[in-house]
């Protein structure tokens, strides 16, 4: 025990009393490795016909699963194809409990790396609007990427500060997921750079933060809506303590009960309501989730649309590459281009009100908020790049189509050298239609390919390439 910092251990003995030997013995034990299943593209029943790990039920979350050694999902082609989501089973809680319903507007406030935004997307199941904000920069680009391996086509990226959302979308969501930045006690056995950074002061910060971000979230909030709060930390300060300071200020929120609740221990005292997830006492890490719901009759800002929401505008924003561009209105001769490469490419034109960042072109979400002024990631399905009269097809593109809504497919066993190849960059071999086709695995999208006479130029990013 002695990677532990003193004055944790010394609280959590306290707080745990009889249980603390238990606890204790837990940190000791290695961490809990899992995926979930990503129903965009499959289904948990027939991903357990072809999958090649030992798997076993997470109980708290559907299509979630348990690995173990040796198997290492992380470096097989259907991580590539985003077929899975490698997550740590307690988080999987989280996006559960939220639990959003096909068509709704949801917010995912501090998402980074993505593992909650890409579950959010699943259970929404292409529909709705799925805003997925993060901060900082560089973890931004990342989730991102997650969401484009993910194959999400309704979702939008962000890169703002809390304060800056809230004073655009009041009353805009109907549920809200705060998976709020914390001491990060709960993932110490897994990640030991967290026990270095951990200190008490350290415990305060985060909980000071941590209202600051609810009390944002709880503006974004329509009412009669539902947010969820959750941190990766046993401390009091930042669970039930920023719950009772958070209630005090907004009288128009109560908790309510937690549909999974019987798989975890309650909160302590008052917010037996809310839950908490130990890792003696379960098969993941440390783990807090509370779900709040905003009364009916809440204040919480004018709405301007039948469901609380700021209605879209055309405006400027930022593209992925980080420049300002208009997107009032698109160039038709880009539409023509696009519609042309996909009246060749695909069996159906994805349509809608397309936006233009330079020369990349996205397909937007409906009910896509005013990007007027807000650092843009990732303002929805990215189509392409338009380049003198032809569109470049994104890697983002190819992972959010089905296989039957491409014309031409080259479809590879996950055991094929030649999918190594590919992921490797490397110019394959094949026998197809000439042009633009789409590589899959298993009969899942990997990415585009371009063939002439035989040979398949390869179009696989090269910043995600295997090496």
């Amino acid at each position: 025990m002695s990677r532990y910092p003193e004055a944790f251990l010394h609280r959590m003995q306290e707080m745990l009393g009889r249980d603390y030997e238990a606890f204790a013995a837990s940190l000791e034990q290695p961490s809990v490795q899992g995926l979930r299943v990503n129903t965009l593209k499959t289904t948990s029943e027939s991903f357990l016909k072809k999958t090649p790990f030992r798997l076993e039920p997470v109980p708290w979350v559907r299509d979630g699963y348990t690995f173990y050694a040796p198997d290492r999902p992380g470096k097989h082609p259907y991580h590539a194809a985003g077929v899975y989501y490698i997550q740590e089973p307690s988080a999987m809680s989280v996006a559960e409990v939220l639990n959003p319903q096909p068509g709704e507007r949801v917010l995912d406030l501090c998402a980074a790396p993505g593992g909650k935004s890409t579950h959010l997307a699943a259970l929404l199941g292409g529909r709705g609007l799925l805003v997925s904000n993060e901060p900082h920069p560089a973890r931004a680009k990342i989730l991102s990427e997650n969401i484009e391996r993910f194959g999400v086509r309704n979702a939008m990226v962000t890169n703002e500060m809390p304060d800056k959302l809230s004073a655009r979308f009041p009353a805009f969501f109907d549920r809200i997921l705060v998976d709020a930045p914390c001491s990060g006690e709960g993932m110490f056995r897994k990640d030991p750079d967290a026990c270095d950074e951990w200190s008490p002061e350290h415990v305060t910060m985060c909980a000071v933060r941590q209202a600051d971000i609810l009390d944002h979230a709880a503006l974004m909030l329509r009412p009669g809506g539902t947010m969820v709060y959750s941190t990766c930390t046993f401390s009091p300060d930042e669970n039930e303590g920023t719950m009772e300071k958070f209630l005090a200020r907004h009288p128009e929120f109560e908790l309510i009960d937690i549909h999974t609740a019987e798989h975890f221990a309650p909160g302590f005292g008052e917010f037996a309501k809310t839950a908490r997830l130990w890792p003696h006492k379960l098969s993941g890490e440390g783990h807090y989730v509370a779900h709040l719901r905003k009364t009916d009759d809440a204040n919480g800002g004018q709405a301007s649309d039948e469901h609380g929401g700021a209605r879209k505008k055309s405006g400027k924003g930022k593209g992925r590459d980080g420049r300002g561009s208009s997107s009032a209105k698109v160039p038709l001769d880009a539409v023509k281009t696009y519609r042309e490469f996909a009246g060749e490419t695909l069996t159906v034109v994805p349509e809608g009100e397309f936006l233009l960042f330079g020369e990349q072109l996205y397909l937007p979400p409906a009910g896509l908020p005013d990007l007027q002024g807000l650092k843009v990631v990732r303002p929805g399905w990215h189509l392409g790049t338009v380049k003198k009269n032809r569109l470049e097809p994104s890697h983002h593109l190819a992972l959010g189509l089905h296989p039957d809504e491409v014309r031409h497919t080259v479809d590879l066993a996950a055991d094929d050298p030649q999918v190594l190849q590919y992921l490797r960059g490397d110019t394959l071999s094949v026998d197809s239609h000439k042009g633009w086709i789409v590589l899959t695995v298993d009969g899942f999208p990997l990415g585009w390919g371009k063939l002439s006479g035989g040979q398949l130029k390869n179009h696989y990013p090269k910043g995600l390439r295997w090496v």
